[in-house]
């Protein structure tokens, strides 16, 4: 059965990884939520997409005292969605201001998860295959998912995830085909597919039996798939 994860929360009908696209995917009857977290400067695990808030601040700069009121921590954000699954992607790529080569991101995450119990409903996902194996290493329970770029060759990127012992492959809608998804669950991953709105694109990946739909509008996302 294919479930239904809200892209940075409800984000077409709130503001994106906020309390209220979380408590909006619920509302719309999501199975899970999609975020992003970074860290600021006194190591706090913030709730941010960029690497930048739209007044240009970084957030590694910055205390939590100094964040806007809206930009919630991991921990409030569990709170809201401790009856959903929680795909937490770990932003660290070389170009932005807050790369991580030390993996403390890492550490921080699976520490937090670890304190609060949480650790059956949970995924941590990163378009750095680093990052993940670093989770890996401190916690093989833990479900790990690897992202790939559209832009990369599909094939190679799974076979990365695969070696690196991961739960989950992470392609974009559009690099999904029939053969993808085969390999991926003949090597015993899950396949979750960001980030789709259309029904018809949709209902064709469910045919084609994806595992999770990430998207922007999980009421049309449950809709399409009656």
């Amino acid at each position: 059965m294919t479930v239904i994860w809200a892209h940075r929360g409800a984000s077409q009908a709130r503001p994106e990884n906020t309390i209220a696209a979380f408590v909006e995917a619920k509302v719309q009857r999501a199975d899970g939520v999609e975020l992003d977290v970074r860290r600021s400067r006194d190591r706090a695990l913030v709730i941010h997409h960029d690497g930048v808030l739209s007044d240009g601040r970084a957030i590694v700069d910055l205390e939590v005292g100094d964040l806007p009121v809206d930009v919630p921590l991991l921990d409030a954000v569990l709170d809201v969605c401790n009856d959903l699954v929680v795909n937490i992607e770990i932003k660290n790529v070389e170009v932005d201001p807050d790369h991580d080569p030390d993996e403390y991101l890492a550490g921080a995450v699976v520490d937090l998860l670890h304190e609060r119990g949480r650790r059956d409903r949970v995924l941590i996902s990163s378009f750095s295959l680093v990052t993940i194996d670093r989770v890996r290493s401190l916690d093989p329970d833990l479900a790990t998912g690897y992202l790939a770029s559209p832009r990369w060759d599909q094939a190679n990127a799974l076979a990365r995830a695969i070696a690196g012992g991961h739960s989950a492959f992470h392609p974009h809608h559009l690099a999904v085909n029939d053969d993808l998804v085969r390999s991926a669950h003949d090597a015993g991953l899950a396949v979750h597919a960001w980030t789709v709105d259309e029904p018809d694109r949709i209902r064709w990946l469910v045919e084609v039996g994806v595992d999770a739909i990430i998207t922007n509008v999980p009421d049309v996302a449950r809709q399409a798939l009656g």
